[in-house]
C-alpha cells in the first residue's frame, strides 16, 4: 500500500455494495474514503426496497380490516392518513441512515460528503479538492428515467412518489416491471383509483409467462385497472390542479398523479469516466470484468451501475468478492446463477431458478409440477384470492431447476427454496422432506403428479 496515495481504495457511492466494500476493505487495515453527494444507504434504503416494503405494509391493511369480519372481528371503516406513513417512513430512513454513517465511522473509513468525480484512473475530485488513490470503486447506482414528451416534466418516479404532500385519489403507473407493478399495488390498496399502462402485451417481462398471467388476474381482482398494448402521448395540468393524460388509444385519463416506472439507467452522469479511460457499454453501463475492473486496471465497479443484475444482495456479494480478490486470495467470482427474487406485488410473488420458458431452452425433457388453490386464511376472508406454486424438474436428472410462487410471504418462503437449489436438490428431495402442517409453503413437498411435461421439447398431451 504505497504512501504516494491518500487512500488505498477510494469509494465513490455509499450505496449497499459501496458501503460493504467500504467497511470490509477497512476491516482488513486498508485506508478507504467513501464519497457520498445524496443520503447514505443509496437507492435501497431511501427510496427503494426499504419505504417501498414499509408502503406494502400499509396497503395491506385495508384488506385485512375487511377480511377480519370472517374472524369474528367487526369495526368500522378506518381513515388512511398519507402524512402519516410519510413522515414515519422519513423518520425510520433518517435512522437507517444514521446507522449507514456509524457503520463506516468505525469501521475507520472516512466519510466525504460531495460528488466524486474521476479526474484521472488514480485521482477523485469532490467539492474542488483533489485525493489520491492507489484503486476506485465506483458504486453509484441506478437512477429512474422518464422518457421526453409533451408534459413528460409532470410526472413522478419512484424517487419523489413516497414523499408526495398529498395522496392521489387518482393515479396511473405506466411500466411493466417490478418497480411498476408493486406501487399499482401499493396505491390500490392505500384506497386509489390505480390504473397501470404497459406498452407490451403483459407486464413483468422475464418471469414465467403463467405467473405472470396470474398476478394480472389477482391484481385486477384487487381493483387495479391494468391496461396493456397502451401507452401515454402527452400529460398537461388541468385548472383544478389534476393531470389529464392522452393515451395512444385516442382515450383520455384524469389522474392526480402520474408515476413513471419505465427503467432505471447506470448513475454515470458527471463522473468523469472518460478522464479515466473507463469504458461504457449502451446505455451509459460501465464495462467490467469477472473481478470488477474496468478498462481502467486501478478503476472499478459494483451495483446497479454495472447493470447486471439490479438487485441490492447482488452489489453486496460483488463488494465483498472484489474486497476479497484485491485483499486476500483465492476470491470466487460471483456465482449469477439461482438469485432469489421477491417482487412485492399483491399477492407477492417468489421465484428462483428458471421460468418454464427458459428451462425448455436448457432441459428438453422437462416436469412441470403445479398447485393452485384458495389459502386456508382466505376459507374465513372471504377474500378470493388464490395462491400459484410451481416447481420445473429437469426429467433427466430429476434436479429442480426452478420454483415459482405467487401468493402471501411468497418472498420469504423462497429464501429457504433458494437454498435447497442452490445445493443441488432433487425432487426426491423434496418428495421426502415433510411437511409443515397446516401451511402454504408444504405444498412444494406435496407435489407428486406433474401438471405436464416435455419430452424433446415437446409438450405431452
Amino acid at each position: 500500500m504505497s504512501k504516494d496515495y491518500d487512500f488505498d481504495l477510494f469509494v465513490i457511492g455509499a450505496g449497499s455494495g459501496g458501503v460493504r466494500a467500504a467497511r470490509m476493505a477497512a476491516a482488513k487495515g486498508v485506508r478507504v474514503a467513501v464519497a457520498e453527494d445524496r443520503y447514505m444507504g443509496g437507492t435501497c434504503v431511501n427510496v427503494g426496497c426499504v419505504p417501498k416494503k414499509l408502503y406494502v405494509y400499509a396497503a395491506h391493511y385495508a384488506e385485512m380490516f375487511e377480511e377480519a369480519r370472517g374472524f369474528g372481528w367487526d369495526s368500522e371503516q378506518v381513515p388512511f392518513q398519507w402524512q402519516r406513513l410519510r413522515d414515519n417512513k422519513s423518520a425510520e430512513i433518517s435512522r437507517l441512515n444514521g446507522i449507514y454513517q456509524r457503520l463506516l465511522d468505525n469501521s475507520g473509513a472516512q466519510v466525504i460528503n460531495g460528488r466524486g468525480k474521476l479526474v484521472d484512473a488514480h485521482t477523485v475530485e469532490v467539492n474542488g479538492s483533489r485525493y489520491r488513490a492507489e484503486r476506485i470503486l465506483i458504486a453509484t447506482g441506478g437512477w429512474p428515467t422518464v422518457p421526453e414528451f409533451p408534459g413528460s416534466e409532470l410526472a413522478v418516479t419512484s424517487n419523489e412518489i413516497f414523499d408526495l404532500d398529498e395522496f392521489p385519489r387518482r393515479v396511473l403507473i405506466v411500466g411493466g416491471g417490478y418497480i411498476a407493478v408493486e406501487f399499482a399495488g401499493i396505491f390500490a390498496g392505500l384506497g386509489a383509483r390505480t390504473t397501470q399502462l404497459y406498452r407490451g402485451d403483459l407486464f413483468l417481462r422475464g418471469f414465467d409467462q403463467e405467473v405472470r398471467e396470474f398476478v394480472a388476474a389477482e391484481m385486477r381482482k384487487k381493483g387495479v385497472d391494468l391496461r396493456f398494448n397502451l401507452n401515454v402521448e402527452s400529460l398537461e395540468k388541468t385548472a383544478t390542479g389534476s393531470l389529464l393524460a392522452a393515451l395512444t388509444d385516442g382515450s383520455t385519463l384524469e389522474v392526480d398523479a402520474v408515476l413513471y416506472a419505465t427503467g432505471r439507467a447506470p448513475n454515470v452522469v458527471g463522473l468523469g469516466l472518460e478522464s479515466a479511460g473507463v469504458e461504457q457499454a449502451q446505455g451509459g453501463a460501465i464495462k467490467v470484468d469477472d473481478n470488477f475492473q474496468t478498462s481502467a486496471p486501478s478503476v472499478y465497479a459494483i451495483g446497479d451501475v454495472i447493470n447486471r443484475v439490479q438487485l441490492t444482495p447482488v452489489a453486496l456479494a460483488e463488494g465483498m468478492q472484489l474486497v476479497a480478490h484485491l485483499y486476500d486470495e483465492n476470491a470466487k467470482p460471483v456465482d449469477y446463477e439461482l438469485i432469489p427474487t421477491a417482487v412485492f406485488c399483491q399477492p407477492n410473488i417468489g421465484t428462483v431458478g428458471l421460468s418454464e420458458e427458459q428451462a425448455l431452452t436448457r432441459y428438453p425433457n422437462l416436469d412441470v409440477y403445479r398447485s393452485e388453490f384458495r389459502a386456508l386464511k382466505h376459507t374465513l376472508s372471504g377474500s378470493d384470492e388464490r395462491t400459484l406454486m410451481k416447481l420445473l424438474v429437469d426429467a433427466d436428472s430429476e434436479r429442480v431447476v426452478g420454483v415459482h410462487m405467487v401468493g402471501a410471504d411468497a418472498g420469504e418462503i423462497m429464501q429457504g427454496i433458494a437454498v435447497a437449489l442452490r445445493a443441488g436438490a432433487t425432487k426426491a428431495v423434496f418428495d421426502t422432506t415433510i411437511g409443515i402442517h397446516p401451511t402454504a409453503a408444504e405444498e412444494f413437498v406435496t407435489m407428486r403428479e406433474p401438471s405436464h411435461c416435455y419430452r424433446d421439447g415437446q409438450r405431452q398431451p
